[in-house]
């Protein structure tokens, strides 16, 4: 088991149920087991254009939310990435050990460059700024997405060819992708449920409970049901989210019975969502108490400058063994 995760979520747009269920439920979780570094990592966030007052914003917004889901600033380090400057300095020296082809042919930057009439060279180097968000904690695991196994393999490719270079110093971190990393967009599920889709692709956690039941009621299914048909992407991604959501409760029973109920193609799809709604509901009605409670007691600038006291000490420590190895300094 890992003794130390890295992990770290752009503080751009809503959390959504994909972020919480794929993500930030198991760093929670986490905590229990091992040391943890989390990060709202705000330097990734600048590789499109976004108002810097909407950016600050964003980041102090991320992080109460992330508490109040369940991420402890006192058991886990908490911070924004920006704090601790030895993440672009290490992405520099990282950068100096990637090759152009490894970055070519990243799928995430084919995918978002296609899309984008102005292409930066940040959003092109961002996997190297993230393998050294990882890197520099010498963190040995990380929990991820399935969307985000290619840029931990080049990570580890990368601390591969550091240290071939200079000498043993990053453990290769191994990727942990749990149940819930992948939850479909509602309005069509064969993408990722996603912010930068808009807004009929995601629910978000502190989200309006009337705007989500509205999501849930026109999210795509199929045309109809015959005994023993395959689920559709958007059944299968509704299915989702009732167990997940379900799971969390510790009641499964409903989520049993309407599995039945489909497989003897007599599943009502309006009733399916009703029950997504109710148990999805029972589990982020909690967290919005919490997130209020939080906004009305809690100093996030002093959460976020403890926690970037504790990070740049980790930081510091490896930033001084690389400049020492590739003599800089």
């Amino acid at each position: 088991m890992s003794h130390r995760i890295f992990s770290g979520i752009q503080p751009t747009g809503t959390l959504h149920v994909g972020n919480y269920f794929g993500a930030v439920r198991r760093w929670a979780a986490l905590q229990n087991d091992m040391e943890c570094v989390f990060s709202v990592v705000d330097y990734h966030a600048i590789t499109v254009e976004i108002d810097p007052a909407r950016l600050r914003a964003a980041g102090r917004s991320m992080c109460l939310d992330l508490i109040a889901c369940g991420i402890d600033p006192e058991r886990s380090i908490l911070f924004l990435q920006s704090a601790v400057r030895e993440h672009t300095e290490l992405a520099w020296i990282l950068g100096c050990v990637t090759s152009y082809g490894d970055l070519s042919r990243m799928t995430q930057f084919k995918d978002k460059s296609a899309a984008s009439a102005f292409v930066s060279a940040g959003l092109f180097c961002y996997p190297v700024l993230q393998a050294a968000d990882i890197l520099l904690y010498r963190a040995d695991g990380v929990p991820v997405g399935e969307d985000q196994v290619q840029h931990l393999e080049l990570s580890r490719r990368i601390a591969r060819r550091f240290n071939s270079r200079y000498g043993e110093l990053f453990p290769e971190p191994e990727p942990s992708v749990g149940k819930g990393a992948r939850i479909m967009s509602l309005a069509d599920p064969t993408i990722k449920m996603s912010k930068s889709a808009g807004e009929q692709h995601y629910i978000g956690v502190m989200e309006d409970e009337v705007s989500i039941r509205k999501k849930l009621r026109s999210a795509v299914t199929d045309l109809g049901l015959s005994p023993g048909a395959e689920m559709s992407p958007g059944v299968a991604n509704l299915f989702e989210i009732l167990e997940l959501a379900a799971e969390a409760s510790g009641d499964t029973a409903v989520a049993r019975e309407l599995r039945c109920e489909f497989e003897a193609g007599k599943l009502m799809y309006s009733r399916l969502k009703d029950e997504v709604f109710d148990a999805l509901m029972g589990v982020l009605r909690p967290i919005r108490k919490r997130r209020e409670e939080l906004e009305r007691t809690s100093d996030v600038e002093e959460i976020l400058a403890s926690g970037a006291t504790r990070a740049r000490a980790l930081a510091r420590e490896t930033i001084d063994e690389v400049r020492a190895r590739v003599g800089l300094g």
